[in-house]
């Protein structure tokens, strides 16, 4: 008799998946953004940093650009998947087939994180392990939007927005390898059009990712003065 684990019965896996490609223009920054140095330390490393700490990650892959050269010096412990797209959407979709090509089994979990929002905690990831994990989809971490939400037209405001029901989407966001990687398959063709996250790709297959309550201090870091707060709250923690 076997002793191997039937496949449909096998306990699924959790895996982290970092797109790392970007060159992060809005931050005006000489090197992509996720390499500018904060608190010590290459932004991107903090990131891992966190996804490291959770125990129930068995991997995690950074999908870069094929000409990238940050990693010649800072690849230990860190798979590397070489396939980043030209957009944030792509270098998923490559790297999702890179987790498949290692033995991830379309049943596991994987977690997308983008590697500008170093201030996530293990306590947050783990959070959102709980809450998925019984889910038949998956879900993301997220906010209610507390401000005041306006919609533009040529430079004025042209309406106020109810902002009941909104959430400001953030990462990590958790779904089935297998079903992440055909819902941006369908939308690849067309290149990606209108998926912005990975929830968005589900939402366009039909499939409600569950929302769980995040922290503010989970931002993505963008803009300029966006480094020296994260920074900030970084040298704020033990």
């Amino acid at each position: 008799m076997s002793d191997a684990t039937p496949e449909l019965t096998r306990k699924p896996r959790c895996h982290a998946l970092l797109p790392c490609a970007g060159t992060g223009t809005r931050a005006g920054t000489g090197i992509p953004k996720q390499y500018q140095p904060i608190a010590g330390q290459p932004m991107v490393m903090h990131t891992l940093d966190a996804l490291r700490a959770v125990a129930r990650l068995e991997t995690c892959v950074v999908v870069i650009a094929p000409d990238d050269t940050f990693w010649a010096s800072h690849s230990a412990g860190v798979t590397l998947a070489r396939c980043g797209g030209a957009t944030r959407a792509e270098s998923v979709f490559n790297g999702l087939q890179a987790l498949r090509d290692q033995g991830a089994d379309d049943n596991d979990w994987v977690l997308v994180h983008d590697a500008a929002r170093c201030l996530v905690t293990p306590a947050q990831v783990n959070a959102l392990i709980d809450a998925c994990w019984p889910d038949a989809l998956g879900g993301l971490l997220a906010l209610p939007l507390p401000d005041t939400l306006k919609a533009e037209a040529g430079g004025r405001v042209s309406a106020t927005v109810d902002r009941a029901h909104k959430w400001l989407a953030q990462t990590p966001q958790m779904f089935r390898v297998g079903a992440l990687h055909s819902a941006l398959a369908a939308t690849a063709l067309n290149g990606f059009a209108g998926v912005t996250d990975e929830a968005s790709a589900m939402e366009m297959a039909g499939h409600p990712p569950l929302l769980v309550r995040g922290s503010a201090q989970n931002f993505k870091v963008t803009y300029p003065e966006d480094f020296a707060l994260a920074e900030a709250v970084l040298r704020s923690r033990p």
